[in-house]
């Protein structure tokens, strides 16, 4: 992908990634990650901002040389140091040996720990600023844990643009254009949920704090570090984001998750689901555990309010899949929604108790008792599958 022009300021210096199936070995990419960097040009000076991850070094410091020739960047300012963006900084600096590296002291201490750099470092503070010339100011902004504790924004004032690391960023490399007025974002929606469920979505909190903290900046463009250059979906991107980290449900629908060994389970989830489109519940996703991602999954959890957990007992435990699941909410502390839990055994009930025990860690409560089925469900246990759905329904129709 050739460097593109998104003012006459700033250029983009990203790169597509389609080859890496996971995304930190675990997120499936089926139409792969782009790796966003940004160079801004100042009357006086030029600084990068962020870098990409390590395989695609050269083909960031081709861009860099396309737009200023023989010059060397003067800064290369850091908003967050994971590898997929930080990986390309010792060929960097090997190519633009007069550079000075711009971060937080949290930044400059992971750059010494990954790469062994502490020579000719600038560390900045919370509402510094940085100039590049007359006309073109940078104010760093600390926004820790959104999702690493060395995490900030870069704000280019006089164009009202926001570098903003990984926040507002999503799945899905960049399809020839950068800036969404200029592509159809409708695919990249869906992605940024399942980014953030999967990849932010334990830190709330302090994506609350950040859209707190920059709540009064105007912003024109926020450029991320994944995804697209967003100008003319700022507000729906800013809203998504302040609802996805309140754990604010984004529609009435209905997350299905079950596991199942032999079809009896599925069983119990089929009778809830009939039971719930019966009740006027129209938007239903049901997720066999050991079949789909847990990362599709747990989009689905943060997009719908209600939530059924249906697993049989395990070795004495719960089945794994499905246990993997929970966790994961747990583990995200997901709340404010509306659950039901069923279990299966055939002669010892654990499934039920240990689904319950994740659901307090997040403060979830039931919306009914669990149905507790005992080897195979017959008409009585069906029955009450589908009378707890109607009970859901009723919370959310």
């Amino acid at each position: 992908m050739k460097a593109a022009e998104i003012s006459g300021k700033v250029h983009y210096i990203g790169v597509n990634d389609r080859v890496t199936h996971k995304f930190e070995g675990m997120w499936p990419l089926p139409a792969g990650v782009s790796y966003n960097s940004y160079l801004l040009v100042g009357s006086d000076k030029a600084a990068i901002i962020d870098g990409v991850e390590s395989a695609y070094a050269l083909e960031q410091i081709g861009h860099i040389k396309a737009i200023l020739g023989d010059r060397c960047p003067d800064y290369l300012i850091i908003n967050h140091m994971e590898p997929d963006h930080s990986g390309a900084i010792a060929l960097l600096m090997q190519a633009f040996p007069g550079m000075t590296v711009v971060g937080n002291a949290i930044t400059l201490t992971q750059v010494e720990g990954y790469y062994g750099i502490n020579d000719n470092v600038l560390a900045v503070k919370d509402g510094q600023e940085l100039s590049l010339g007359e006309g073109t100011t940078l104010k760093f902004t600390l926004t820790p844990m959104v999702h690493w504790p060395e995490t900030m924004v870069t704000y280019l004032q006089e164009e009202k643009t926001l570098f903003s690391g990984d926040a507002f960023g999503c799945f899905g490399a960049l399809n020839g254009a950068v800036v969404d007025s200029d592509m159809d974002t409708a695919r990249y929606f869906p992605e940024m949920l399942r980014y953030y469920s999967n990849i932010v979505g334990r830190y709330g909190m302090f994506v609350q704090r950040a859209l707190k903290k920059l709540a009064d900046v105007e912003i024109d463009v926020i450029c991320p570090t994944h995804g697209p250059v967003w100008k003319s979906r700022i507000a729906e991107v800013v809203d998504l984001y302040d609802k996805l980290s309140s754990y604010t449900p984004l529609d009435n629908g209905v997350t299905i998750v079950y596991g199942t060994m032999y079809g009896n389970t599925q069983r119990m989830a089929e009778a809830a689901a009939e039971a719930l489109a019966r009740e006027g519940v129209r938007d239903i996703e049901m997720f066999n555990c050991s079949v789909t991602d847990l990362s599709h999954i747990l989009a689905a959890a943060f997009r719908h309010r209600g939530l059924i957990i249906a697993a049989p007992t395990y070795s004495d435990g719960l089945f794994p899949p499905v246990k993997a699941f929970v966790e994961a909410i747990a583990l995200r502390g997901l709340k404010n929604r509306e659950v039901l839990v069923f279990g299966s055994h055939t002669w010892s009930q654990r499934a039920i108790d240990v689904i319950n025990g994740h659901l307090e860690s997040i403060v979830a409560e039931p919306v009914a008792e669990a149905v507790n089925n005992r080897q195979a469900p017959g008409q009585k246990v069906l029955d009450q599958c589908r009378e707890k759905a109607c009970l859901l329904a009723a919370r959310l129709v």
